[in-house]
C-alpha cells in the first residue's frame, strides 16, 4: 500500500505518467469545507509543466475533475473525495527501449526486477514526478483548511546547484546546465507556522517522521533536515539549545534551532525543514548504462521532455506534503477543526 498515506486523513495517489489519467482519493477530509477552485487552480499552476525554458516543455492543463466527495454547491460532503487529472500531451515513443537499456538514476531497472516486463516504463510510469500533481490537489485542500484554522505553510527554493540565496545566480546555474545538456539539484525550505503544541509522538511516530514520510513521496528527494539539521553536529550544546521565554503570555523559545519539534512533538514554534532534490536524472548528455538483453555495457542519451532542475516546480509539492502530514496529525490529535 505504498501509494497511500495517512491515518485520519488518508490519501491514495494513483495512475502513471502516460496513463489516460492520474488522480487522488482523499478519505477523512472534514465535511462542510467550501473549495475555492480559483485558489486550487493557482496552486496547481505553480507545479504545472511547460511554463518556461527551465521546465519540461510537456504541456498539461492539470485541471482537476472532482468525481466524488462534493455536494452540488462545492462543499465537501464527508464522502471520499476522488479527483482525476487527464493526461493529454504524452509521447510514449521517447521511452521505447528503456526496459532493455535502463536510464541511470531512474527506477527503470529496479521496476523491471520487481514488476517484470509488464511494468509501465513510459514517462517513468508510477514512479514519475507527474504523480506530484494529485499530491498537490490533496495538499491544496489541506492548506485551505489549515489556513482557516490559523496554520500557514510556505516554501521556497533556497539553493540551486550549490548556489544559495541569489535567485538570479541560481537561475543562471540552471540555464548553464541546460545548455550543457545537463541538470542541477536544489534545496527547498518549508515553514509551517501556527501549529499547536503537542502534535506527534516520540520514537517512530514523531512529526519529523510523519512529515519526512510524505516529503519522500516526492520523486527526486534525497534528504531532509529539520531546524539546524546537520549543521547542529558541528555546534556546541550552549549554541544549539533554545532558551525558553514568555511571549504574549505563552511559552516560546528565543531561537528555533530545533525547528519546531522536540522529542517528535511540536513545540508551538514554526516547524522548519529543508528537502534536498537530486539533479534531474534525465539528461541529453551521453551516459553509460547496460543492455540487459545481452548483458553488455552501452551508452545512451536520454530523450524526452524534462526539467533541468526539478526543485523549482517542487516548491508547491513540498508545501502539499507538509500540509497533508500536519492536517492528518491534527485530526488524529483530536483538534477542533473549523471548516
Amino acid at each position: 500500500m505504498s501509494s497511500i498515506y495517512g491515518r485520519k486523513l488518508k490519501i491514495s495517489v494513483f495512475g502513471q505518467s502516460h496513463a489516460p489519467a492520474i488522480g487522488v482519493c482523499i478519505d477523512g477530509f472534514p465535511a462542510g469545507f467550501k473549495i475555492d477552485f480559483d485558489k486550487l487552480g493557482a496552486f496547481m499552476a505553480r507545479r504545472a509543466p511547460g511554463q518556461d525554458s527551465r521546465s519540461t516543455p510537456r504541456k498539461e492543463a492539470d485541471k482537476p475533475e472532482f468525481v466524488s466527495g462534493l455536494s452540488g454547491d462545492g462543499y465537501t460532503c464527508g464522502a471520499p473525495i476522488t479527483v482525476l487529472i487527464y493526461n493529454s500531451n504524452t509521447r510514449s515513443s521517447d521511452y521505447s527501449g528503456v526496459s532493455d537499456v535502463p536510464r541511470p538514476s531512474h527506477a527503470d531497472y529496479v521496476a523491471l526486477m520487481k514488476y517484470g516486463e509488464h511494468n509501465d516504463f513510459a514517462g517513468g510510469g508510477h514512479f514519475s514526478g507527474r504523480l506530484t500533481a494529485p499530491l498537490c490537489i490533496a495538499g491544496a485542500l489541506a492548506i485551505g483548511l489549515l489556513e482557516k484554522n490559523g496554520v500557514k505553510i510556505s516554501a521556497e527554493v533556497i539553493e540551486v546547484g550549490g548556489v544559495r540565496g541569489n535567485r538570479e545566480a541560481m537561475l543562471a546555474q540552471i540555464d548553464k546546465a541546460r545548455c550543457e545538456l545537463d541538470s542541477v539539484g536544489g534545496i527547498v525550505e518549508c515553514r509551517a507556522e501556527g501549529l499547536p503544541v503537542g502534535l506527534g509522538d516520540p520514537i517512530f511516530d514523531g512529526m519529523e517522521n510523519r512529515i519526512a514520510s510524505a516529503v519522500f513521496g516526492i520523486p527526486a528527494v534525497r534528504g531532509i533536515e529539520f531546524g539546524r539539521g546537520f549543521e547542529a553536529a558541528a555546534m556546541r550544546g550552549s549554541e544549539h539549545n533554545d532558551a525558553y521565554c514568555i511571549e504574549n503570555g505563552e511559552v516560546r523559545t528565543k531561537t528555533n534551532n530545533h525547528g519546531g519539534i522536540i522529542g517528535g512533538i511540536t513545540t508551538g514554534m514554526p516547524v522548519v525543514f529543508r528537502a534536498a532534490f537530486k539533479p534531474t536524472p534525465s539528461i541529453a548528455r551521453e551516459q553509460v548504462s547496460v543492455r540487459l538483453s545481452d548483458m553488455s555495457e552501452t551508452k545512451l542519451s536520454v530523450h524526452g521532455r524534462h526539467d533541468p532542475c526539478v526543485a523549482l516546480r517542487a516548491v508547491p509539492c513540498v508545501e502539499a506534503a507538509c500540509a497533508v502530514a500536519v492536517l492528518d496529525a491534527m485530526l488524529e490529535n483530536g483538534a477542533e477543526i473549523n471548516v
